[in-house]
């Protein structure tokens, strides 16, 4: 079938296959140059010859010589550079899926398209578990520090407001507060590490990622009330902070690690959350019953 004889909707679903090929090819390609390992490189340069194979199928039907998408190729170079080569490869194999399901769709008016989905599942098993990051070794270790600090230091703040009413006091407060739970949290996990770890990962590396993960919540949490004079709308920015600091670390972690986002994002929300709102009534009552005024 030549692209005279297809309808302007299946043209249109064939010109975007084509496209996202030729693209993923060039990602591969590039990922592939990246990767550490020899034989998972290798591995990956196989995918991208693949890949190649299946736009020049297209392209017999369509007739059009196209190029990667550039902006996409480069989105997922960013993606591999600050998120990690796992992160980005478990991107494309989402996609991987997602492609399978778009050949379906066609496999009437091209029967030998069964052959792509057939590869492109072999691509979807080969990229899961490829890489073996650091980062994702540390997973727990990150999280311990972002979800302690998250509940602990939200609802510290929220008590603080409505005690002292008073933005630069519950920012000196929170941050001194913050740094000190930091070092100790980071304490906490370098001893756990070194008297229940299985030796998988270092006791060493592990304080830190906490540590640092601690310490960047707490910075981000605590801004708002040096930005912002009023302690209301100080501590509604602290809300939002709170909630994209969740959406975007489940959303990186789940699909890293091929978990539930919602079932995480909306337990470690309501974690944090519920402790705060507990904070708020906390504060209140401190305030009204001791009679504190600052």
């Amino acid at each position: 079938m030549n692209t005279n004889e297809l309808s302007a909707a299946l043209r249109k679903k064939v010109l975007r296959f084509q496209q996202e090929e030729v693209t993923n090819e060039a990602i591969y390609r590039k990922l592939s140059l990246r990767l550490p390992d020899a034989e998972n490189a290798k591995i990956v340069g196989r995918i991208a010859d693949e890949e190649k194979k299946h736009a020049e199928r297209w392209q017999a039907v369509t007739g059009i010589v196209m190029k990667p998408s550039g902006f996409k190729v480069w989105v997922f170079f960013l993606i591999a550079r600050f998120l990690g080569l796992t992160f980005a490869i478990k991107k494309l194999e989402n996609g991987e899926s997602e492609a399978q399901d778009g050949y379906g769709t066609v496999k009437k008016e091209f029967p030998d398209v069964q052959k792509i989905i057939d590869e492109e599942k072999v691509h979807e098993n080969l990229l899961i578990n490829l890489v073996d990051e650091e980062r994702l070794k540390y997973a727990g270790s990150i999280v311990l520090g972002l979800n302690d600090a998250l509940v602990e230091l939200t609802g510290a703040l929220a008590g603080f407001t409505f005690a002292f009413q008073n933005t630069r006091l519950v920012a000196m407060t929170g941050l001194i507060t913050g740094i000190s739970a930091a070092f100790s949290m980071a304490s906490s996990e370098y001893l756990s590490q070194r008297s229940e770890g299985d030796g998988s990962v270092s006791p060493t590396k592990s304080a830190m990622y906490t540590g640092v993960a601690y310490i960047f919540t707490v910075i981000m949490l605590v801004l708002p009330f040096f930005l912002v004079s009023h302690f209301m709308v100080a501590l509604a920015l602290t809300l939002v902070i709170v909630i994209l600091i969740i959406l975007g670390f489940n959303y990186y972690l789940c699909t890293a690690k091929d978990l539930s986002f919602k079932k995480h994002f909306t337990e470690m929300l309501l974690l944090s959350l519920g402790v705060t709102v507990i904070s708020f009534g906390v504060g209140i009552a401190v305030k009204h019953f001791l009679g504190i005024e600052i």
